[in-house]
C-alpha cells in the first residue's frame, strides 16, 4: 500500500498528528483497530468500506469521523482502498464537529452527517481530481484551516490532556482538576463535549496504547513485568484492561500480531491494526 503523509502547519499543527493518503490492497479483509488515543477522519476516494462497532456493521461511501474510541473497533476494506484523512489529537476534531464528541464516542458517522453532503461531495470532487497525494493533502489543509472554528473550552481540555499524555497516564485525575482549578466534574464534562471520554478513561487508553507499543513481538514476552512497570495493579488487572480496549487477551494478541508480522513484514499498517478475518 502507498502512504503519504505530513504534519499541519500551525496553528492546524496543535491539533493534528498527521493528514495521510492511504491507496492499495488492504493485507486482510478486515482489520481490528484496538482504541487510540487519537480521533480519526477519512474522506473516501474509492469504494466503500465497513466499520464494525460490536455487533453492528455500517458502510461507508463519503468516509467517516471517529472521535476518540472506547472500544477497539474492525474496518473491512474493499479490494483496493483509496482515501485522505486525518489523524487528530484527542482533541483536535472538536473544533471542526457540529455536536459535543461524546455524542459519537464509539459511534462513527459519515462525513456528509458532520460537513453536509454539498460540501462533502464538493471536496471529494476536488481531491479527486488533484494531481497526486501531495496536492491532495495540501487542499484537505486548506479546507481545514477554512473551517476551523474557536471552541469554548478547547484551552482547558488540551493542556489538561498533554499532561496526560506527558505521563502516559499515570496521573491522579483529582490533581489535574486541581492544578486547572476546576472542579472534577467541570473537567469531565468538558473532557466528554471536546473528546468524547472522561480524563480517566484518556488517561487509561494512553498507559495501555504505550504499553502495547513497547511490546516487542518478536521476543518472549514477560506479562507479569510489563504489568508492573506499567503501573497496573497486577497481571489480572492489565490482563482485564487489555480484553476491554482488544477484545482479546494478550496471549491471542501477540498470536495475531506475530501472524501480521510473519504474513506482512514492513507493511505501512503494521502499527496497531491486526487482522480480525
Amino acid at each position: 500500500m502507498e502512504y503519504v503523509s505530513r504534519v499541519p502547519r500551525p496553528p492546524l499543527d496543535g491539533l493534528i498528528d498527521d493528514l495521510y493518503y492511504l491507496e492499495g490492497a488492504s493485507p486482510y479483509p478486515w482489520l481490528t483497530l484496538p482504541p487510540m488515543p487519537s480521533a480519526v477522519f477519512i474522506l473516501n476516494l474509492g469504494a466503500p468500506f465497513r466499520i464494525r462497532t460490536g455487533i453492528e456493521t455500517g458502510e461507508y461511501a463519503d468516509g467517516c469521523v471517529i472521535t476518540t474510541p472506547a472500544h477497539a473497533l474492525a474496518f473491512g476494506y474493499p479490494p483496493r482502498t483509496r482515501s485522505v484523512g486525518v489523524h487528530f489529537k484527542p482533541w483536535g476534531m472538536a473544533p471542526f464537529l457540529p455536536m459535543p464528541a461524546a455524542e459519537l464516542c464509539d459511534r462513527p458517522v459519515t462525513v456528509e452527517q458532520i460537513w453536509g453532503r454539498p460540501a462533502t461531495a464538493e471536496l471529494r470532487d476536488r481531491l479527486a481530481t488533484a494531481a497526486g497525494p501531495h496536492e491532495m493533502l495540501a487542499l484537505l489543509e486548506d479546507e481545514l484551516r477554512r473551517r476551523l472554528c474557536d471552541t469554548t473550552g478547547l484551552g482547558l481540555v488540551r493542556h489538561t490532556s498533554g499532561v496526560i499524555a506527558a505521563t502516559t497516564g499515570a496521573v491522579a485525575i483529582g490533581d489535574l482538576s486541581a492544578v486547572a482549578g476546576v472542579s472534577s466534574t467541570h473537567l469531565a464534562q468538558r473532557f466528554k463535549e471536546i473528546i468524547g471520554v472522561t480524563p480517566k478513561r484518556l488517561a487509561r487508553t494512553y498507559r495501555f496504547t504505550a504499553t502495547v507499543l513497547a511490546i516487542d513481538p518478536a521476543g518472549p514476552v514477560d506479562w507479569a513485568d510489563l504489568a508492573s512497570r506499567a503501573g497496573y495493579f497486577d497481571q489480572a488487572h492489565f490482563g482485564h484492561e487489555f480484553r476491554r480496549f482488544t477484545g482479546l487477551t494478550p496471549t491471542r494478541y501477540m498470536e495475531v500480531r506475530r501472524r501480521f508480522l510473519r504474513e506482512h513484514p514492513g507493511h505501512t499498517l503494521d502499527v496497531g491494526p491486526l487482522p480480525a478475518d
